[in-house]
């Protein structure tokens, strides 16, 4: 009884490690990240692809309003997995400072800059009494000098960077599928094809598009430019992906 009191001590305090160094309110912001629809990011020399599900759990509901893929800066594009709520206060947070900067510089932030600015504030939440951890992780990717890079905040304020990720529900199952197919010479169309299958792979290969968030944000212009339903249906129709619809009697 006395072990369960200790245990509920360290659950519920944000601040307070472990015996074991852990932080629990931390882990569980993990957990709500797990329950999040899939995102994905592929980086490739010709640009990054940014493709995310989003999930429509009602026919009532417009998929228009389910956002996921957000424009942070002309160069820069974030997806999320996990808490909406939470994602939108972090993009607006990565907004704010990217506009900041081009005020105060008179240049674009730069991608790792921008991405170590969210997890610094990120990892405020896990040091301050009375506010719990974000429960969401981000997906960022954008042109810095030229180069495209792609980077992943956790709930802990941890950035890394990767080639190709996912963030969200299914999140071994897709990693297994980029490792297996990545290349380092991808193109721009064969980093949608690689995101498009990698997230096909959980749904058995049926997709539809307007359940389908994607963008794209190319080395060449390093204009950040978000996909239409029309396009993201051409791509499906192409990869043979098109989730196939029932003739109705």
């Amino acid at each position: 009884m006395q072990g369960q009191a200790q245990q509920q001590a360290y659950d519920r305090g944000i601040t307070i490690f472990s015996p074991d160094g852990r932080l629990y309110q931390v882990e569980y912001a993990r957990e709500a990240v797990k329950r999040g629809t899939p995102s994905i990011g592929v980086r490739t020399p010709e640009g990054i692809v940014l493709v995310v599900d989003k999930r429509i759990r009602s026919p009532l509901v417009e998929s228009t309003s389910i956002e996921k893929v957000h424009k942070a800066d002309e160069h820069v594009g974030i997806a999320s997995a996990g808490h909406v709520a939470d994602a939108r206060q972090l993009i607006d947070f990565a907004r704010r400072n990217a506009q900041i900067n081009r005020l105060r510089y008179g240049e674009p932030i730069g991608v790792e800059t921008l991405t170590k600015e969210v997890t610094d504030h990120i990892q405020q939440y896990t040091q301050v009494g009375g506010a719990r951890p974000f429960g969401v992780a981000l997906i960022i990717g954008g042109i810095e000098n030229g180069q495209p890079r792609l980077y992943e905040t956790d709930p802990s304020g941890t950035p890394y960077e990767w080639k190709a990720l996912a963030v969200g529900e299914d999140r071994g199952e897709i990693k297994d599928y980029l490792e297996a197919h990545y290349e380092d010479e991808l193109d721009l169309h064969g980093g949608v094809e690689l995101a498009f299958r990698a997230l096909g792979s959980v749904n058995d290969d049926n997709l539809a598009p307007e359940k389908i968030g994607a963008a794209l944000i190319p080395t060449e212009s390093a204009e950040f430019r978000q996909l239409e339903t029309d396009e993201i249906t051409e791509y499906l129709e192409e990869f043979d992906l098109l989730e196939e619809q029932e003739e109705e009697e």
